[in-house]
């Protein structure tokens, strides 16, 4: 039998795995914009969390700073997934989902400036850390065609930490997680329905497919990550969260035949060695805290 926190280990790998694919497919499915590809994710991640809100009918109060929240969660999680895609369609797939893990530490900038939770001096260290890291994946020495789409994509990885700052936030005045779900899913397809109106690109049925395969894979990725914090806290689990960046590197590789350049990999190493850091760091701490009120 496995331990609660193994299963949780489990759950947050079969995550990573699932958002791994998810940028593949977005990938696979060829020259289409952004926002088309967006909608399409966006819709079958919508469809579960309607089936899971009339399963389980939670009651739902929202006050005026709450609803503010959502709004925000909703904007910044669209624009994260806009970013992250064109970065996926851009950049060699583990450089984009490199970036885009650089949401939790614009997460601790975001809970310090809005929700008021104090930044100490080591996670502050960990985030410039992250940063230098970033450069190196960037490599910001000139023009470069890959310089623009990385920048995108860091912009993804801010657009998911402000939204997961919003998360956290409308968590802790117990809103629930598939309502908000719910919520950014049917937000984020009413933003790029007009584009897919009036610019849509006609696509085949394989692309079509494809991309609710995306939509599926993300679906899955949301779930397991739910269930993974269900089972443990994040304290204790949240750095397998990085086994996405060998799974992109594994799937671009054998997919597309993309190899990570040098200055990409040690850019991982200080991005994942300070995520590490934060982690071992937390769990100290968590541990610390125990003791005392023991």
């Amino acid at each position: 039998m496995l331990s609660q926190k193994q299963k949780g280990i489990c759950c947050l790998v079969a995550s990573a795995f699932c958002f791994a694919w998810m940028s593949a497919f977005v990938r696979l499915s060829g020259d289409l914009p952004s926002v088309q590809k967006s909608f399409f994710r966006n819709f079958v991640a919508m469809i579960f969390a309607a089936l899971i809100l009339l399963q389980e009918k939670p009651e739902i109060k929202l006050d005026k700073k709450s609803g503010t929240d959502l709004l925000i969660r909703s904007f910044a999680g669209t624009v994260g997934i806009l970013c992250n895609f064109y970065a996926v369609d851009h950049l060699v797939l583990a450089d984009a989902s490199m970036l885009n893990k650089m949401s939790p530490f614009f997460t601790i900038l975001f809970s310090a400036l809005l929700l008021k939770e104090g930044i100490t001096v080591f996670q502050f260290s960990a985030v410039c850390t992250a940063f230098a890291g970033a450069l190196f994946i960037l490599k910001p020495t000139g023009f470069s065609a890959d310089l623009f789409p990385a920048v995108i994509g860091l912009l993804g990885g801010l657009g998911a930490g402000l939204a997961y700052t919003m998360v956290r936030a409308l968590g802790k005045r117990g809103v629930k997680g598939p309502f908000i779900v719910f919520v950014f899913s049917a937000f984020s397809c009413i933003v790029t329905l007009p584009f897919l109106i009036f610019s849509y690109t006609p696509m085949s049925m394989q692309q079509i497919l494809i991309l609710l395969m995306a939509g599926l894979a993300a679906a899955g990725g949301q779930f397991s990550i739910t269930a993974a914090y269900f089972y443990a806290p994040a304290a204790e689990i949240s750095v397998y969260d990085y086994s996405q960046i060998i799974f992109s590197a594994g799937l671009g590789f054998f997919l597309f035949h993309q190899t990570p350049d040098l200055f990409s990999w040690l850019g991982y190493v200080i991005i994942c060695g300070a995520g590490i850091a934060v982690f071992l760091h937390d769990r100290m701490q968590l541990q610390k805290h125990t003791k005392v009120q023991i």
